[in-house]
């Protein structure tokens, strides 16, 4: 499903933009499992890193329509379904994942795919945002 939808509204929305001729912005959410891996979940980082891949493809291929496509790399922030892990034992691991000792606020993702879907981030086309609170770092 993490591939499919962003595939499908992906290819719907640039179709959209291509016959409109005016071009646009694609921001697609994967996450920071997809480089840092997801033992208990593997495939959800896979189909997560496939989401990001297909994100880099799409700003290649769309490009000449004048359309951006990037993507989010969140790590780990606190939403009503995620709610229940956060308290405990579990929540304090959780929030050691990040030196800043917490996780992310939606608000603080909000305004990072605001920010790419704005005509000022064309030239980050093709970039993958890491949104982790520097709780895994790509080298």
């Amino acid at each position: 499903m993490n591939l499919l939808a962003a595939a499908h509204l992906s290819h719907r929305a640039a179709r959209h933009m291509v016959a409109g001729g005016r071009g646009g912005r694609i921001v697609n959410i994967g996450s920071r499992g997809a480089f840092r891996g997801e033992p208990a979940h593997p495939a959800y980082g896979a189909t997560k890193a496939a989401v990001h891949a297909l994100g880099q493809s799409l700003a290649l291929a769309l490009a000449p329509h004048g359309i951006a496509v990037a993507s989010v790399a969140p790590g780990f922030f606190a939403t009503e379904r995620v709610a229940h892990r956060l308290s405990g034992a579990e929540g304090e691991a959780i929030r050691a994942q990040s030196p800043f000792g917490r996780v992310a606020e939606p608000e603080e993702i909000a305004e990072a795919v605001l920010w790419l879907a704005s005509p000022a981030a064309t030239w980050a086309s093709g970039t993958v945002m890491d949104l982790n609170g520097a709780s895994y770092l790509r080298t």
